[in-house]
């Protein structure tokens, strides 16, 4: 056996032969020609123009720093004297038994007690936001503002 007849046992890769030369030819695995041909190139991904395209989720800016709570509902004090007697506490159970107001996600509401009316009976006002006219009108009536 003579050195001039043995052979690899992995034979060399061959080489891919073009005109101009090298392993590429033309374009050079770039295909044609455009954004994707040149140096650098990035396809924007579609994703992002979907994304761009949705609305931006605005925080609470500059009201952040007012409160969320709900507005108390309005009562009048002509309500009150129509529906309870003298010595009655009046409270938000109170009014949501007498069916003035509805409960408010299961719970009772918050009230606020306006001055419209008159008062003439004693009454007992406990856990209700008043206003400053309608508490002259229920302490000159005889009651109480807790």
């Amino acid at each position: 056996m003579n050195i001039n007849n043995l052979k690899r046992r992995t034979p060399n890769k061959k080489t891919m032969i073009v005109g101009r030369g090298g392993k590429r030819g033309k374009t050079s695995g770039r295909g044609g020609k455009g954004q994707t041909a040149r140096a650098g190139h990035k396809v924007r991904p579609e994703m992002r123009d979907i994304i761009k395209k949705m609305p931006k989720l605005r925080g609470r800016g500059v009201n952040f720093n007012t409160t969320r709570n709900e507005k108390p509902l309005v009562v009048n004090i002509n309500d009150l004297e129509l529906l309870f007697a003298a010595n009655d506490v009046v409270t938000p159970a109170a009014l949501v038994e007498k069916g003035i107001v509805e409960l408010v996600a299961g719970s009772n509401p918050r009230i606020k007690i306006l001055s419209m009316g008159d008062l003439t009976k004693k009454l007992n006002i406990s856990d209700c936001l008043v206003s400053k006219e309608a508490k002259a009108k229920i302490l000159s009536a005889g009651g109480s503002v807790k």
